[in-house]
């Protein structure tokens, strides 16, 4: 009964809130689909997926094609089992393949970019889709504040230039209180709830997963939903999941 109980929460979560005008975006570091019971299970995590039904989701530590993986194309592996577009953004040569970040999407986007951020520890990478109403980026940040500062600088940037709705989403390696959230809330909106820990996923004490959105291109969406999926076992972080209303 244990195992069936955060499926079940999923479930009622994805069927809430649901309504012709709403968006459903997530995100979630899946630490390669490798859980906490150091089972790698790509069904699990798409699973997960499945059961929220979200347009859009943000995925962190993903292999393609490394020895540690199998040699296997680790969103490809969750895009077939989900029906959706499958898009890497690599930020490191790892292992006989890449490392990075990547895009899970129902609709193909109507243009797709990548650019590298840094990181002293690794570099570092955003990806971004554009749709015909909104953009969603997903990035991992850097460990090290300075590089994370540094990140956003060339994010803002690289935002200023679009005038739909800009959400960034992902781990963003930083709790609330730190510099980095502070200065980052100077032109983004946290839409989802930081008061709900993400990190490590059996006991979360932590949030360092986000999804947010520019202030100056918010307007005509509403959060209407905002939560950590009570899913402890599939990765070493929860998912997150907001749903968006739009005028």
């Amino acid at each position: 009964m244990k195992k069936t109980l955060p499926l079940l929460f999923i479930l009622l979560f994805a069927l809430s809130a649901q309504s012709q005008n709403s968006l459903r975006l997530m995100t979630y570091n899946i630490k390669n689909a490798n859980g906490m019971d150091d089972v790698c299970d790509f069904q699990r995590i798409a699973d997960v997926i499945n059961h929220i039904h979200p347009e859009v989701v943000a995925l962190q530590e993903l292999d393609s094609m490394t020895h540690r993986s199998g040699q296997k194309y680790v969103l490809g592996e969750i895009a077939g089992r989900t029906q959706m577009h499958a898009y890497f953004a690599p930020a490191i040569d790892y292992d006989g393949g890449k490392y990075g970040i990547g895009l899970l999407t129902k609709e193909i986007p109507v243009s797709l970019k990548t650019m590298t951020l840094p990181g002293r520890e690794e570099a570092r990478a955003l990806i971004m889709a554009e749709f015909d109403n909104y953009i969603y980026c997903c990035t991992h940040l850097s460990l090290t504040e300075e590089d994370r500062m540094a990140s956003l600088e060339l994010i803002k940037d690289f935002a200023a230039a679009h005038k739909k709705p800009f959400f960034l989403a992902g781990d963003l390696n930083a709790e609330p209180e730190s510099a980095f959230i502070k200065y980052l809330q100077q032109d983004f909106q946290i839409l989802s709830d930081v008061n709900q820990h993400t990190f490590p996923a059996p006991a979360p004490t932590e949030t360092i997963d986000y999804i947010t959105a520019l202030k100056q291109n918010m307007k005509g969406f509403t959060v209407t939903s905002a939560q950590v999926v009570n899913e402890p076992v599939a990765s070493d972080h929860r998912p997150l999941v907001i749903v968006l209303e739009q005028k």
